[in-house]
């Protein structure tokens, strides 16, 4: 068993399932302690409990400051500190902009922006405080780069958190705290599979053409990223021992945006 993270403590959100998921999963093989944050509690335990006895459940809706708050002093007051925060809580919404209804594009950024700005605020104190310094990843997308039809508030949260990973870098810094984001192309989830359908119907395409001319056109490969490339990312990123990679994003897209 390899130990890249022994003694760490995470906080993975929206890991009861897929990528969030599998990175806790990943976490605790490394040797961290991992909080499965979720919405909905009883999938959180039931990743927990299949992940193991280094994995404690926690009911976190990120758009929620008390809810967020109270799910860390959680976390602090089990394990006695946080040293990796990886936001990762996200849903899709498609419409044509001049459809998009106004509750919906607050909903998106509520969830995608403001869960990071709240899970991070209440993260870095405890990582400021401990002295060991830590890792903040913010789980962007191919669209922290590009942008697609029907994807108006997703595309402009995930850029935002360039952004705020650029900033918390540069105010983390002398605490030994990095911020970097992963950039995923198209992942087989569940949030993926729901959108194709959407999507099918959004453009008047079949559900092959969807994946097909949509998804995936732009890999070199067309194939779908997968939950475990990403994670493989969040290691890197999490185990990554000083200063000199942070501020940073990472796209892992099977070659759909090159920088």
């Amino acid at each position: 068993m390899s130990n890249q993270l022994q003694d760490k403590i995470a906080i993975v959100t929206g890991a009861a399932s897929g990528i969030g998921r599998e990175i806790a999963t990943v976490y605790a093989k490394e040797g961290a302690k991992v909080a499965i944050a979720d919405l909905n509690l009883a999938a959180a335990q039931a990743a927990a409990d299949s992940i193991g006895p280094n994995a404690m459940a926690v009911a976190m809706d990120v758009t929620d400051e008390a809810q967020v708050n109270a799910a860390v002093a959680q976390v602090i007051k089990t394990w006695g500190g946080v040293d990796i925060l990886v936001s990762n809580a996200g849903i899709q919404i498609v419409h044509p902009l001049e459809e998009f209804p106004f509750a919906e594009w607050k909903k998106m950024l509520a969830i995608h922006l403001d869960g990071a700005f709240l899970t991070t605020k209440a993260c870095l104190p405890h990582m400021y405080a401990s002295g060991r310094g830590g890792s903040v990843i913010y789980m962007g997308s191919v669209h922290s780069k590009e942008a697609s039809m029907l994807k108006a508030p997703y595309v402009a949260a995930k850029h935002g958190l360039i952004g705020l990973a650029k900033v918390i870098a540069k105010e983390g810094a002398k605490h030994k705290v990095r911020a970097n984001v992963i950039c995923p192309g198209f992942v087989r989830t569940p949030l993926v599979d729901k959108q194709i359908p959407e999507q099918s119907k959004a453009l008047g395409i079949s559900e092959d053409d969807v994946i097909k001319k949509v998804m995936l056109k732009e890999t070199v490969d067309g194939e779908f990223t997968t939950t475990a490339d990403v994670a493989a990312t969040a290691l890197f990123f999490a185990a990554f021992p000083t200063n000199a990679l942070t501020g940073q994003s990472l796209v892992v897209s099977h070659g759909w945006f090159m920088q």
